[in-house]
């Protein structure tokens, strides 16, 4: 998968959307009473997850959140400038 991390946040609805790549076509799926993913309309591949009620569950001093889904990223050398 290539593209952009896009997170977004709404304090109102204690609600955390994290896409990845580029804006697609896609549904969600419910996998728990909290938690989306969405998938591609097309390819059924995971484009990003949703979870609801975010502050209440996760402390935000030490974040780190158990996600429902194996997420895999692979870093190529050829979508990455060269560091000098």
């Amino acid at each position: 998968m290539k593209g952009k991390l896009r997170i977004y946040y709404d304090e109102e609805g204690d609600y955390l959307e994290i896409r990845i790549g580029e804006p697609r076509s896609n549904y969600g799926e419910e996998i728990n009473d909290n938690t989306t993913i969405f998938k591609d309309t097309k390819t059924d591949e995971i484009v990003g997850i949703g979870i609801l009620d975010f502050k209440e569950n996760v402390n935000l001093k030490n974040l780190e959140v158990d996600l429902p889904i194996d997420l895999n990223l692979i870093l190529t050398p050829n979508e990455h400038p060269e560091q000098n």
